[in-house]
């Protein structure tokens, strides 16, 4: 399972919000629903949040073994 735990304290280190994801970068609300759930997002979207957050991916996510 992948989780995104990672991204919430990588959004508040950088000054991020999901308000701020939400207007200025346009993330829908589902999605940002889906990462709060931890649910399945596309390689696309970590790709921006990369890009947005100027970090890694393991800044952002992490796999734990079910």
């Amino acid at each position: 399972m992948i989780k995104y735990d990672k991204l919430w304290e990588t959004m508040q280190a950088k000054g991020i919000t999901k308000y701020t994801l939400h207007k200025q970068y346009h993330f829908s609300k589902s999605l940002i629903h889906r990462l709060q759930h931890n649910e399945g997002i596309s390689m696309n979207t970590i790709d921006s949040l990369c890009e947005i957050l100027d970090c890694k991916i393991e800044d952002i996510a992490t796999y734990y073994k079910e």
